[in-house]
């Protein structure tokens, strides 16, 4: 954001089909980013399949108590990153970087800006933009196209 304000994106993103299944964008760093995105989660895939699992690294979010119960309320696993391993989060960290480029983030000047412009790339990403290692398709896409093939 302008004026050197900032603006947070947690998200939960499946691994088999790279899709963003829930996130929450924030202009504070604080636990309820990570629980809000939990929240949407569920709300969005009530149905989720209980042997899943949330990876993340060792954030404080992550270790807190709260977002632990919560992992287990909603009948997830929990999987964390080494210290310091930096390759366990690669698949995520490259949905940010590709949100760094394919946006103008740089010219929202308010919260609700930057929450527009998540919305509308969140749905691009997850909709239409093709991805190599999923046959080219994009993540909905190759979702549906796994869900024929079961």
């Amino acid at each position: 954001m302008k004026q050197g304000k900032r603006a947070y994106l947690s998200t939960v993103k499946d691994a088999e089909t790279n899709e963003i299944l829930a996130y929450e964008v924030s202009d504070k760093i604080t636990l309820d980013i990570a629980l809000n995105t939990l929240r949407k989660l569920k709300r969005n895939y009530p149905h989720i399949a209980e042997e899943a699992f949330i990876h993340s690294d060792q954030g404080f979010h992550y270790t807190n108590p709260q977002f632990q119960k919560l992992v287990k309320k909603m009948g997830l696993g929990q999987s964390m990153s080494r210290r310091g391993n930096c390759w366990d989060n690669a698949p995520q960290e490259s949905v940010f970087g590709h949100f760094k480029d394919e946006t103008n983030i740089e010219d929202c000047e308010t919260l609700e800006d930057v929450k527009r412009e998540v919305k509308s790339y969140m749905t691009y990403y997850n909709h239409y933009r093709g991805q190599w290692n999923l046959k080219k398709m994009p993540p909905v896409k190759y979702r549906q196209h796994l869900l024929q093939i079961a």
